[in-house]
């Protein structure tokens, strides 16, 4: 593998992407034909958090946050740190003193597969974080690995400047150059689901709304009588 930290790479553009964040990741996720999900193992260390941001990925390995230091450095206001490691890790690898360092930089979270501790302190700065665990073991600063690389996260491809937008249902990635088209048709899904909620605030079911009875009738469900079927 080569070690490098690639400088400058192209980015989302910010304001977009935080317009896509105001729509929500499962909106957005469904209108998008329920991809760029990373995964339910990625959750909020604290509920209430909502962001959007330009991703600068780290490739670690396991119990060693050396990438991380080497990564604010290539943080601009508006980013969401992304970090992953060469194979799994619970590991505490972020905390308290990286916030901070992150939040001077105008960085908007921190998305990563291993552990982070300080929650407290965390919650106290009101720096979001999704991670896939909340450890207190610490690491070392001792093996080398990459800055703004392509890197998988929950099965899905995240690039540096990919759009991140993150809230109380997970992580989504947007491709960066797919930002545009993607407002557009979380937009659609806004004004569908409006529409469908105006429908059932009248009385009408989905059952009716989205042709759902010719579907239970096409796979074999049948309605019986409570006294026929001898409940």
């Amino acid at each position: 593998m080569r070690n490098v930290v690639v400088t400058g790479p192209p980015r989302a553009d910010p304001d977009q992407v935080t317009d896509l964040a105001g729509y929500g990741v499962a909106t957005v996720h469904e209108a998008l034909g329920r991809t760029g999900f990373l995964g339910p193992g990625l959750r909020p260390v604290h509920l209430g958090s909502h962001v959007g941001g330009t991703a600068v990925t780290v490739l670690c390995w396991p119990g060693d946050n050396l990438m991380i230091h080497a990564a604010v450095e290539q943080c601009r206001p508006g980013d969401v740190l992304v970090v992953t490691t060469t194979s799994p890790c619970s590991d505490g690898m972020f905390g308290e003193l990286f916030a901070t360092a992150l939040q001077v930089r105008g960085v908007r979270g921190l998305v990563t597969t291993g552990g982070v501790r300080d929650v407290a302190e965390l919650h106290e700065m009101r720096f979001p974080v999704w991670s896939a665990a909340v450890s207190a073991q610490g690491t070392v600063k001792a093996t080398p690995g990459s800055v703004n690389v392509p890197i998988t996260v929950g099965g899905q491809l995240v690039r540096p400047g990919d759009a991140i937008i993150a809230d109380d249902d997970g992580v989504l990635v947007v491709p960066r150059d797919d930002v545009g088209a993607a407002l557009d048709a979380a937009q659609a899904r806004v004004d569908k689901e409006q529409a469908a909620r105006e429908a059932f605030r009248g009385g009408e079911l989905g059952l009716d709304r989205y042709g759902l009875r010719s579907r239970l009738a096409e796979l074999g469900v049948e309605y019986v009588d409570a006294g026929d079927y001898g409940t």
